[in-house]
């Protein structure tokens, strides 16, 4: 079910999107100093185009330590991006999940773009794992704030 729901994203407006997203890496790419969000923009993108089957976490959540993307100067990217490109790739997750929304069968498209809107807005700190892996890290999570209370 996966595979037939990433190839008919793929065909019907994932590949758009996840073009916008190379376009922007590219742009961060070639001013050097973007070269953070490059990889950002890459590895969302990847996830752009194949979304089913796979979630975006928090690489705090994942390696359980803070890292350059996860601590302030994360947050600080995290602004940047949201100002110069961030603002943009919601606007375009936004619409085409109006888009997917006017048919019955394009509402797990839209909602899977409402996701990726979300995302876009503060994408450093963040990776890409298969659902599985992300389920059990919230149940980790569960049962470690559960012990502590």
């Amino acid at each position: 079910m996966r595979l037939l729901g990433n190839i008919v994203w793929f065909l019907f407006g994932g590949v758009f999107m996840g073009l916008s997203w190379w376009f922007f890496g590219l742009i961060a790419l070639i001013s050097i100093v973007g070269i953070p969000w490059a990889k950002a923009c890459f590895v969302i993108g990847q996830f752009t185009f194949f979304p089913f089957g796979k979630e975006a976490i928090s690489r705090k959540s994942l390696h359980r330590k803070e890292d350059v993307g996860t601590g302030t100067w994360g947050l600080v990217g995290n602004i940047l991006w949201f100002l110069f490109a961030g603002f943009w790739l919601a606007i375009g997750h936004i619409m085409s999940a109006f888009a997917c929304a006017i048919t019955v069968i394009g509402i797990p498209f839209a909602i899977q773009h409402l996701k990726l809107a979300v995302i876009s807005l503060a994408p450093i700190g963040m990776t890409v794992v298969d659902k599985e892996v992300a389920a059990l890290l919230r149940e980790q999570e569960a049962q470690a704030f559960a012990k502590n209370r």
